[in-house]
């Protein structure tokens, strides 16, 4: 069960920021005594994948910031963030990584991967859903706040499922609880607007 807390949590922060909990487990694997990644795994702490996948969180903390070009951010991340998620929750449930392929379905390897996956494009689904609307209604300028926003909640929840797990899904409950009131919030005022621009 805490093993689930844990690949969730990480999986729910690559929805909101693809490369964060790659890096944070990277991080923590090569500073953290006492947490180690499981050996399959254990390439997220080298020195050229803590380069490339900082420097990718980098670019995509600045592009999530920009108005408009977080709506093609988030785009191209429709395929990164369920990947990341995928990976990060495989890592952090210490599934077995996927070394050969011909091998996936024989021994349940595949399981964590997909439901990292799957619970990263919902998480990512919300963010790309909502984000367009907070554009409009604010004219853009929503934009860096709720990135910060965004950013945070995918550090604290990468951090906390290793550090922390029990935190970790406290804030994962919190997370969702916030996205089911929002896109409700969203209905809403769409069918409001749908019945008000029917009315004579």
């Amino acid at each position: 069960m805490l093993e689930f807390v844990v690949g969730s949590s990480l999986a729910a922060s690559a929805g909101l920021n693809a490369w964060m909990p790659l890096f944070v487990l990277g991080i923590l694997d090569r500073f953290l005594s006492g947490f180690d990644l499981p050996a399959g795994w254990a390439w997220l702490s080298s020195d050229t994948a803590l380069w490339i996948v900082g420097a990718l969180l980098v670019v995509e903390i600045v592009a999530d910031k920009i108005p408009a070009v977080d709506s093609v951010n988030d785009v191209i991340q429709t395929v990164v963030r369920p990947a990341s998620g995928g990976i990060a929750f495989g890592a952090g449930a210490s599934a077995q990584a996927v070394t050969d392929p011909t091998h996936l379905f024989e021994n349940g390897a595949w399981v964590p991967i997909v439901v990292g996956i799957v619970i990263a494009l919902v998480v990512h689904g919300a963010k790309a859903t909502l984000r367009p609307v907070a554009n409009v209604a604010t004219a853009g300028l929503a934009a860096p706040a709720l990135s910060t926003a965004e950013d945070a909640s995918s550090l604290a929840l990468a951090v906390t499922a290793i550090v922390v797990p029990i935190v970790a899904g406290i804030l994962l409950i919190a997370l969702v609880v916030l996205i089911i009131v929002l896109l409700v919030r969203r209905r809403r005022r769409r069918a409001a607007a749908k019945a008000s621009a029917a009315a004579p």
